[in-house]
């Protein structure tokens, strides 16, 4: 059964009953559906839309919404511990670090090692959130909290340490890096665009109180533009200036890091710089889907910048100029 209800797409209803009465086989039918959309879309000549490319965020299930309502939590515990573990993994230089920052977060860790005895992979779990009448705590692993957290991508994403640089340098390496993005090739794109993802996650972290809620948003929102589809380079110099900037920024002094609302605004200017030239990359690679993740990020990155620069009391001057109009 077709049912249209807008000029622009159609919803198609099907039963899952069998004649039989054996159960339907709905294992993978979301891939299945799109790769029957696409040929329906070439055989009857309709617009395109975008393929089925994996980087969507893993949303909670229906079970999972009902449980923390009961439980009278803000979110279901799948959102909390996919954005702990994204900030700890784009916080961390390696396995050990990674895995200290999950235990000092609270989250209980569950370690997975090979015949060989060398770690393969992880499960994290919230305390208090349990199954089975409470006899087992709910262990999600990696992979199931979202296509890059699994333990082997966690670990592409590793960077050397950096002496603290100065923060003036990291805003520098932020332009130099958007700049170098714009003539990325898809291979080296795609691993500047994760890059750009964790120091997004690290400068929310560490943002002043006036602006972390914004800051927090957009790098949710790039969280998607951060995933491009197919292979991609993990050594590019784009990669490795938005790795300093995302280590200076985590160790710098925390005084040092609002600066002011000059050094604010440098910071999100640079910011909107390189997510803008992630949004003309991922146009150019015709990634619909990582394109708009990409620009609702720099609107909020935008916003940010607005509320750093809003008119202070008649009797303050204000200390800067938005860069935004």
């Amino acid at each position: 059964m077709a049912v249209r209800h807008a000029d622009d797409h159609i919803h198609l209803v099907a039963t899952l009953a069998r004649q039989d009465g054996r159960p339907p086989r709905i294992r993978g039918d979301i891939p299945h559906m799109h790769t029957a959309a696409r040929a329906f879309e070439t055989a009857w000549d309709l617009r395109p839309m975008s393929p089925l490319d994996r980087t969507a965020r893993r949303a909670p299930v229906t079970g999972e919404r009902e449980k923390a309502a009961r439980s009278g939590l803000p979110e279901a515990a799948r959102e909390s511990l996919q954005r702990t573990v994204r900030e700890a993994a784009a916080r961390s230089t390696g396995t050990a670090d990674f895995l200290t920052r999950l235990r000092d977060a609270g989250l209980r860790v569950r370690e997975h090692h090979d015949e060989n005895g060398a770690l393969d992979g992880y499960a994290v779990a919230l305390p208090g959130d349990r199954a089975d009448r409470g006899t087992r705590p709910v262990w999600f692993s990696g992979r199931s909290l979202a296509y890059d957290l699994s333990l082997p991508r966690i670990r592409e994403r590793f960077h050397p340490a950096v002496a603290p640089a100065d923060l003036a340098r990291a805003y520098t390496r932020i332009r130099e890096a958007a700049t170098l993005l714009t003539r990325a090739g898809r291979a080296e794109g795609a691993g500047d665009v994760a890059a750009l993802g964790d120091l997004l996650v690290v400068a929310a972290a560490t943002a002043p109180t006036v602006v972390r809620d914004q800051i927090r948003a957009a790098a949710a929102a790039f969280e998607q533009a951060s995933r491009a589809p197919g292979t991609r380079t993990l050594h590019g110099t784009a990669r490795a200036h938005f790795k300093a900037s995302a280590q200076a920024l985590e160790h710098a002094p925390r005084t040092a890091r609002g600066g002011g609302a000059p050094a604010l605004l440098t910071l999100l200017a640079a910011l909107v710089e390189a997510v803008e030239a992630a949004t003309a990359w991922h146009r150019a690679q015709e990634h619909r889907a990582q394109t708009r993740a990409a620009a609702q990020a720099a609107a909020l990155l935008r916003e940010a910048a607005t509320l750093t620069c809003a008119p202070p009391p008649p009797a303050t001057p204000g200390p800067c100029r938005a860069p935004y109009g």
